[in-house]
């Protein structure tokens, strides 16, 4: 990754994240680390995911300032500052609000690898994060919801939506989109009926390891940004003259 890739990268995963269904309005955002170590390359408040572009990214400092780009950074930067912050090997960290993420999480109970999708976890069931259901707008609550994730690949935070990080880019996208359907496909299996059946942690862990080895999340990730692609050129967006307020 050169330093002129990163903004091109943090589109292109924005993008790819709405592609994927996980776009919740002008709320959601994807941050990447400034590989020249100045903080993180993130979308300006007030504009979707799908509406990203070089003109709406922000370079934001890992004081939380601007340094690049237009208007005040998100109220939620704290979760990639202090997440990539704590784990310096990691590039790329996603916050959506995954309807099905929430939905699961407000069940409070264990996350099973029922499908290829749940061996994301290999056996063990998602972290959560519980300093709070409200916005994480502070450096503490950025390093708790960072504590609590922990070496995990994404952690669902309840009556809010999901986290997820990865060492690159594709990964961390695709993390959001296996949890965001492993709990899709849990809920939909606990709606008909008691779950029974699942891998067990050997399996998961097999599984883990031939389905989402990085050339698999890689492919994955390329099918989401070519989706992005052709729904742009099908839906072209028509820019506003009114610019967003919302932080």
């Amino acid at each position: 990754m050169t330093p002129g890739d990163t903004p091109a990268l943090a589109i292109q995963a924005s993008h790819a994240l709405a592609a994927a269904g996980q776009g919740d309005m002008v709320w959601g955002h994807v941050a990447v680390r400034d590989p020249q170590g100045r903080g993180i390359w993130i979308k300006a408040p007030g504009w979707g995911l799908e509406e990203v572009d070089g003109d709406r990214l922000q370079l934001v400092s890992w004081d939380a300032e601007v340094l690049l780009g237009k208007g005040t950074p998100h109220k939620e930067c704290h979760i990639h500052l202090e997440i990539l912050k704590a784990s310096p090997d990691l590039t790329c960290t996603v916050h959506t609000h995954a309807v099905s993420a929430v939905a699961f999480a407000a069940l409070g109970t264990a996350l099973r690898p029922i499908s290829h999708d749940g061996s994301l976890f290999e056996g063990e069931d998602v972290p959560r994060f519980q300093a709070t259901g409200s916005l994480v707008s502070t450096p503490e609550l950025g390093k708790a919801l960072a504590a609590d994730l922990g070496g995990a690949s994404a952690a669902l935070m309840p009556k809010h939506g999901l986290v997820a990080a990865g060492r690159t880019v594709p990964a961390a996208v695709m993390h959001a989109v296996l949890l965001e359907r492993a709990c899709a496909v849990q809920l939909t299996a606990a709606a008909a009926g008691e779950v029974r059946v699942w891998s067990g942690d050997a399996e998961a862990s097999a599984k883990h390891a031939e389905c989402w080895a990085d050339s698999q999340l890689e492919a994955g990730y390329r099918y989401l940004v070519r989706r992005a692609a052709t729904l742009a050129a099908a839906r072209p967006l028509t820019p506003s003259a009114i610019e967003p307020t919302l932080q």
